[in-house]
């Protein structure tokens, strides 16, 4: 019996130190897809516009420099994991556009709706935005150094508002 307890106790330490892959491997590939996409409607601004107006969209030039630059710099974002859990928002809302412009004509069910790959970004960003960008991140990076320098000034970052002692007085 202990042994299957070892073997438990060996599966749960390795399950926590892999903790970090499932948020990072989100944020890589959506990350990278948008960079991608939102770069290829950036370059082809024009073919984007006339894809956007074929859609009926409203202010299709104007909607296809958002979504572009949405895709594009909140791709960035994403990747890094600066700001991710806000950037996720726009980012799986124009997957909302996409499927209510580009894609409800297919829908015949919901197994459908949950088939097209526009839905799962919806997913992973959605996760993003409430699970956070996980250690991996640059937002991870700035909460540790923001929370070791608070400790070691004793508690919140004073801000320096007299001048530094070898300063000279005006």
């Amino acid at each position: 019996m202990s042994t299957i307890k070892n073997a438990i106790e060996r599966i749960k330490a390795i399950r926590e130190k892999l903790t970090f892959l499932g948020p990072t491997l989100a944020r890589i590939t959506v990350g990278s897809v948008f960079i991608g996409t939102g770069w290829g409607k950036l370059n082809n601004i024009a073919s984007t516009v006339e894809y956007f107006a074929s859609l009926h969209i409203p202010a299709p030039a104007f909607q296809a420099r958002l979504a572009a630059g949405t895709e594009f710099f909140g791709g960035i974002l994403v990747l890094l994991g600066l700001g991710a859990r806000l950037a996720s928002l726009p980012m799986a809302f124009t997957m909302v556009v996409a499927i209510a412009t580009a894609k409800w004509a297919d829908v015949d069910g919901l197994t459908t709706l949950l088939g097209f790959e526009e839905w799962s970004y919806i997913v992973f960003f959605i996760w993003i935005a409430v699970a956070g960008p996980g250690p991996l991140s640059l937002d991870a990076l700035i909460k540790r150094l923001w929370l070791r320098q608070r400790s070691s000034s004793g508690g919140l970052p004073q801000p320096r508002l007299k001048p530094h002692v070898d300063a000279p007085i005006a």
